[in-house]
């Protein structure tokens, strides 16, 4: 029973840690930002970087 309660626990991290990658390489710099850095309302986004 443990084994699987690691096993999914394996796997959901592994996804994340996968996630993040691929979105840092592809050159995401706000990968949990809910609005995508997008400034369209002109409040800056989460990112701070947004002008």
């Amino acid at each position: 029973m443990d084994f699987i309660i690691i096993a999914i626990l394996a796997v959901i991290i592994g996804g994340a840690a996968r996630y993040v990658y691929k979105a840092k390489k592809s050159g995401k710099k706000c990968i949990g930002c809910p609005d995508g850095c997008s400034c369209g309302s002109g409040k800056g986004g989460c990112c701070g970087g947004c002008h």
